[in-house]
């Protein structure tokens, strides 16, 4: 019997956005294939972050930063209705952390916005960034820029900021429906792989710092 978790995973009204996925054939699809291999062979998260050898950085990076969008998408896809402008006036992780969101065309300085509009503005922001061919470039041979790991980082600090929302403000929606184990998991991988690269600060982490103290101890 499936668990609710999978039913709204597979429900398209649930799903945030269309997954992003690798061309078949290509090297980041064979290192996307590997990695996949690696969790579902219950492999410890610790080492299934970790570059494999004769493997290009960059590449083992920019798999997992599609990975993560894809996750965090659906993590936030499974809450997302009882997260409204009404329940989640701020973008927040308790009383401690407010996000104000800003960028390049409509909110040159940062501000405050209720949380379902600061994920979607930050989820379409990162779409942008993935397809943008100069940034993650898909063809073979076509190197990376020099600022791909500093863009890459900026990505994952954002995606974090879903994942404080959630387990602070809607974790009982979580337990409610039974897969606070899957989105642990998602957590733990997404924890082991930045902090083994180094792609977060750690000030950044501190929001959920007690929480993953106990769990990926």
């Amino acid at each position: 019997m499936s668990s609710p978790f999978l039913k709204q995973v597979f429900n398209k009204d649930k799903t945030f956005r269309p997954k992003r996925k690798f061309e078949p054939g290509t090297q980041r699809f064979e290192l996307h294939k590997r990695a996949q291999a690696s969790l579902n062979a219950g492999l410890d998260l610790r080492l299934a972050v970790r570059l494999p050898p004769g493997e290009d950085l960059h590449d083992w990076v920019a798999v997992h930063v599609v990975d993560f969008f894809n996750r965090v998408n659906l993590v936030y896809g499974t809450i997302s209705d009882g997260c409204t402008e009404q329940s989640c006036p701020v973008m927040s992780g308790g009383p401690k952390y407010e996000y104000r969101w800003q960028d390049q065309q409509q909110f040159r300085r940062p501000t405050a916005l209720p949380a379902p509009r600061y994920v979607g503005l930050l989820m379409d922001w990162v779409e942008a960034q993935i397809n943008n061919e100069d940034l993650f470039p898909t063809n073979v041979g076509t190197p990376f820029p020099k600022n791909f790991l500093q863009a890459a980082r900026k990505i994952l600090s954002r995606l974090f900021r879903v994942f404080v929302h959630v387990y602070i403000h809607h974790f009982d929606r979580i337990a409610q429906m039974g897969c606070e184990a899957h989105v642990n998991t998602c957590y733990k991988h997404f924890y082991y792989f930045v902090t083994e690269f180094s792609l977060i600060d750690t000030k950044e982490l501190e929001p959920l710092k007690e929480m993953t103290a106990q769990m990926c101890h």
